[in-house]
């Protein structure tokens, strides 16, 4: 394949991303941060102003940073940067499901369905930063 040829292709992936909810890691994020939106309506109210909120929290800011990166994807290092806020928001995200699983308010089954759909996500994440040219 010539140089020429490779950069069209290039161009035509680019171009079937016109916005950042044609990500899939976007689109899975968001499932995701639903998921546990409608989880945490069953937990105690004692829980409403600490776990309950910072979960929610850093749920949708995985989705927000990566909304944001997509926006700011016309310089790299911003684009990067966002991205890699977006995989520790993500990571915080596991941290209070463990939180939740130990407390008893979601069952094992519960808690490995959205822990490993955070380690896929993350995985995306890295792949999109290792890649940013990709994509800015």
């Amino acid at each position: 394949m010539s140089s020429q040829e490779g950069r069209k292709i290039k161009m035509e992936r680019k171009k079937d991303l016109k916005h950042f909810r044609d990500l899939e890691v976007y689109k899975r994020s968001f499932d995701a941060a639903m998921l546990i939106f409608k989880m945490s309506k069953t937990f105690p109210q004692e829980e409403k102003y600490s776990l309950v909120d910072q979960i929610r929290r850093s749920s949708r800011s995985v989705c927000a940073n990566i909304a944001e990166s997509w926006r700011k994807r016309r310089y790299i290092a911003v684009f990067k940067n966002k991205i890699t806020d977006s995989m520790m928001e993500a990571s915080e995200t596991q941290c209070w499901l463990e939180f939740c699983l130990t407390c008893q308010y979601i069952k094992q089954s519960e808690f490995d369905h959205l822990d490993n759909d955070y380690e896929q996500i993350i995985a995306m994440l890295n792949s999109m930063e290792f890649n940013a040219s990709k994509f800015c």
